[in-house]
Parts: C-alpha cells; structure tokens; sequence
C-alpha cells in the first residue's frame, strides 16, 4: 500500500460505441434538442465493489471498496485489501479531499487547488461524482463541440484550462468514454465503461476502468495507475446514510 494507490482509487472515487458514418456537425440549436445526457438521479447510494489496481512499476494490488454518497455533497468509502482489515477510509466533499491511511500513515488532507498543484490533476466533488456514475463530466454549454458519430455523440467541452472529451451513447445518454487533457499540468484522467445494467431504471454502469497520470516530485515522468472497479451491489435510498471519519 502506498499514496499512489489511494491517489489513483480517488478517481473511482476513472467503450468506444458507434459505426463509421460520416460525422454530423451540429448547431447549437440542433445540439439542445437532440442531445440528451442522462444524470443518475438518487438521494443516498451505497456499494460494494472488486478493485484491481495495476501500478507503473508492475505491482497489482487487490481489494474491496465500500462506498456512500449524497448527492451532490458528499463521497465516504472505505477500502479493504483483505482479512477484513480496513486499509484506507477517505471523504470527498466540494471543500476538499480527505484519506486516512491506515497502513502506511500517508495520509492526504487538500483542497482541490492543492491536490491540483502538488499532482497536477484538476478534481472536484462534482468531477468524481460524474465519473463514478458515467455522467458527461460538465452541464451542456452552446460554446461546447458535439458530433454525432453512427450511434454515438463526441462531446468537447472545455473547463478552466482542461479540455474533456466524452463519447456519449445516444441510446441511453451515458458516457461510455472519458478522456481529459490540461495545457499547464501533465495530470490526465481517462474511464472506459464497457457496459450498463439496469438500476431501478436507469441506466448504471457497474463496471468502470479507469487510467490516472499523476505528476510527482521525486520523479520527472508522470506516473500512470490503472484501477478496475467491479461494484456487485449497488442500492439508492431515500433514507440517510452516516459518513463515519475522523482524520
């Protein structure tokens, strides 16, 4: 166990659809009426997930995930390599990010900014809630570049220096692939989401893979985690959930 693990699972929390037709370019206009991304709607959501984490260096790490979330306020999960030890327990709010690392004491208490100038990463609560549940990671905006490719959307938005490059399915309106770039910062982000199933009708992707490039002090290349997420039990409720942590 070490921070790279627990700076690469914070993506978690990270399919090329369609046919080779000719590319439709569309207005704006055309864009709003035909371009439907759908959002997971829920108040409370808990999950158990398999995690899989494949290091630069060859090593491969496996583990259990627990997660919690509120909707647009809070992400609790608690991660157990195995024998029922708890290995790491972070919260993931709009103010910041918090890990507890169990094993090793590297734990990890920074703002979005910090985290952003020490890896050279941009997140937020509102980034890693979009990635967990396959949404299009920025609300639709007229200055954003959408093509419609056979089955699917390509969608282009830029963010304060990040460029996100989604590829939406038109069926359901979820993405399907993710892939962000900074023009100042070598830190990326990229999921792929193989397939949906249906959750209390609407689409979920329980299976995510996703790729972290983290910039790091003590060496001059980016280094590279691939994390493959597995949730076998997801459940949304109404009812509040408590989000135990104490740094």
């Amino acid at each position: 166990m070490n921070k790279v693990f627990f700076l690469s699972f914070l993506s978690a929390v990270l399919l090329l659809a369609g046919c080779a037709k000719r590319p439709n370019l569309y207005t704006s206009e055309e864009m709003m009426r035909e371009f439907t991304p759908s959002y997971l709607d829920f108040d409370y959501l808990s999950a158990k997930a398999r995690v899989v984490l494949e290091e630069q260096n060859g090593k491969t790490t496996r583990g259990t995930l627990n997660l919690r979330a509120k909707k647009d306020s809070i992400i609790w999960f608690s991660l157990s390599p195995g024998l029922g030890i708890e290995a790491a327990r972070g919260i993931i709010t709009a103010e910041e990010i918090k890990i507890k690392d169990r094993i090793n004491g590297q734990d990890i208490d920074l703002t979005y900014d910090q985290f952003q100038n020490t890896y050279g990463l941009k997140l937020s609560l509102d980034l890693f809630q979009n990635v967990l549940f396959a949404n299009i990671p920025n609300a639709v905006s007229f200055r954003d570049r959408l093509i419609r490719v056979g089955k699917s959307f390509e969608l282009t938005q830029r963010r304060e220096g990040i460029t996100y490059e989604s590829i939406v399915g038109a069926q359901h309106g979820k993405v399907q692939e993710l892939n962000t770039s900074s023009r100042t910062h070598k830190g990326k982000l990229s999921a792929i989401y193989p397939e949906f199933e249906d959750l209390q009708g609407q689409p979920f992707a329980y299976k995510i893979l996703i790729k972290m490039l983290f910039e790091q002090e003590s060496t001059k290349h980016p280094q590279s985690t691939l994390v493959n997420l597995e949730m076998n039990k997801v459940d949304m409720s109404h009812n509040p959930l408590s989000f135990p942590y104490n740094f």
